[in-house]
């Protein structure tokens, strides 16, 4: 199964936001253990490290971002992509860019806990919890 997580399921665990926490390392461990193949989109990787490094410190965040990289993959966007984030009917921009990425990586879920911004979206929007049960 391929998903893409977005940011909020990531930082969740990072910071150990609870009750969060619990279900999305649940979630990254799976996508450890090879159980599902997770992507992350590109822009993830700068909003995760300015939201969690102001908790966590620049080399904890760092080490993390490595870490994760282990086992997510960054869905390849390019220019055609971004333009289909403009032009989509999502009012939050940063959810159009993170459609735009599942889109392009065939996620079948995108994995948030904001599903309300993705509603009417072509690629369904479920929380850590949902996919789990």
């Amino acid at each position: 199964m391929i998903v893409l997580l977005d940011t909020d399921v990531i930082i969740d665990v990072a910071l150990d936001r609870l009750p969060h926490s619990e279900y999305s390392t649940v979630i990254l461990d799976r996508a450890e253990s090879l159980k599902i193949k997770a992507h992350i989109a590109w822009h993830s990787i700068s909003n995760f490290y300015y939201l969690v490094s102001a908790a966590s410190g620049d080399k904890k965040t760092r080490l993390f971002i490595k870490n994760l990289l282990q086992f997510t993959i960054v869905a390849e966007t390019t220019t055609s992509d971004a333009v289909y984030a403009v032009d989509s009917p999502l009012r939050d921009f940063e959810d159009a860019l993170q459609l735009a990425a599942a889109r392009k990586c065939s996620a079948e879920y995108i994995i948030t806990r904001n599903i309300k911004h993705y509603k009417n979206c072509i690629i369904p929007a479920i929380t850590p919890k949902q996919f789990l049960v």
